[in-house]
């Protein structure tokens, strides 16, 4: 009975905002991704493209260490985005603090995607615990939305391009907070996402040497195979089907998969909780369990907690309090 109104429940928290989400004509936009893309016009050579990024994640994901230009007062971080996009409201980046009793432990938050607000329960959670909690405004999202929108369309969508621009702004904006609170005296700086913002949460561990612990909630491997298969996004499968198969797909968005750094994330400086909903129709279990392989094969050993709810019911005592004690317990653990 309990499972049949979590099931219901989601399904109705899901179809929120289906009327808002169109389906549209597949882009490729690879210039958006790629600086050394011009005229691409076939996703065999979008594909080329992406495959030297994912070669080249180092400098595909790197940002030049300068926080000269942050403003930190009154409890937010703001600065100019490292990557430049054509919507400026979408250029500055804006970050919520919420200092925890510790000098030298901060926890940097990526929210999901089409988030209508900070969570600050959860800053108030593990700054009580002593951690001082950074969210972020992922791109297109709250103060960086796009004025007319009424999601964040250009966050992930059928334009394969503007997608992977999008995530790695995320990233590079991820990393500049890590820079900056690594200046800000902080030793210790963790990273948590939730749903999209895993993913994003996960490529900026791979990526930064100095995160030494990463929670994903609600995550996979593929961002190909979440988006082909999940319920929030058959708009953006209708769109791209017919047009380019999931084989494609999953290679041209190889730079946004959690998989294609697997030895980056099996790092034995870096400590990784997943937790994961077995009722979940956003990111299904068995993506999350192809991530999970992956990692294993790598030497990996990331501990995993399967909740009985859904991708939305998650949000809901008990699993919300199971889903933060195992947060905490990695944050708080020594490696």
């Amino acid at each position: 009975m309990l499972h049949k109104w979590l099931d219901e429940r989601d399904e109705r928290r899901a179809r929120r905002g289906d009327e808002d989400k169109k389906v549209t004509d597949l882009a490729l936009d690879a210039d958006l991704a790629f600086s050394a893309a011009q005229n691409v016009d076939s996703i065999a050579e979008f594909c080329a493209h992406a495959d030297h990024a994912v070669a080249n994640s180092v400098s595909f994901y790197g940002w030049d260490g300068d926080t000269s230009d942050v403003v930190w007062e009154d409890g937010w971080i703001t600065f100019p985005s490292s990557l430049e996009t054509d919507i400026v409201e979408n250029n500055t980046v804006r970050a919520k603090v919420t200092q925890g009793r510790s000098s030298d432990h901060a926890l940097v938050v990526f929210h999901h995607w089409n988030a209508p607000s900070r969570k600050p329960q959860l800053a108030q959670f593990f700054a009580w615990q002593g951690i001082t909690v950074v969210e972020v405004a992922m791109p297109y999202h709250l103060e960086r939305s796009r004025p007319g929108s009424s999601h964040a369309d250009y966050m992930l969508s059928p334009n394969l391009g503007r997608t992977i621009q999008s995530m790695r702004q995320a990233v590079l904006d991820g990393r500049k907070i890590v820079g900056i609170l690594n200046d800000a005296g902080y030793k210790k700086v963790s990273v948590l996402g939730m749903s999209l913002g895993s993913w994003v949460a996960g490529l900026v561990a791979s990526h930064e040497p100095m995160i030494g612990k990463a929670v994903l909630l609600l995550t996979a491997g593929s961002l190909a195979d979440m988006v082909w298969t999940g319920r929030a996004t058959r708009h953006i499968r209708a769109s791209l089907e017919g047009k380019v198969e999931l084989s494609e797909l999953r290679k041209a968005w190889a730079p946004l998969s959690l998989e294609s750094y697997s030895g980056q994330l099996a790092r034995s400086d870096l400590a990784l909780q997943l937790v994961l909903a077995e009722r979940d129709t956003v990111v299904l279990p068995q993506v999350s369990r192809q991530l999970i392989e992956t990692l294993n094969r790598s030497g990996a050993t990331p501990k995993v907690l399967n909740l009985d709810c859904g991708h939305y019911s998650l949000s809901l005592p008990p699993y919300i309090l199971r889903a933060g004690f195992a947060g905490s317990r990695l944050l708080h653990r020594q490696i």
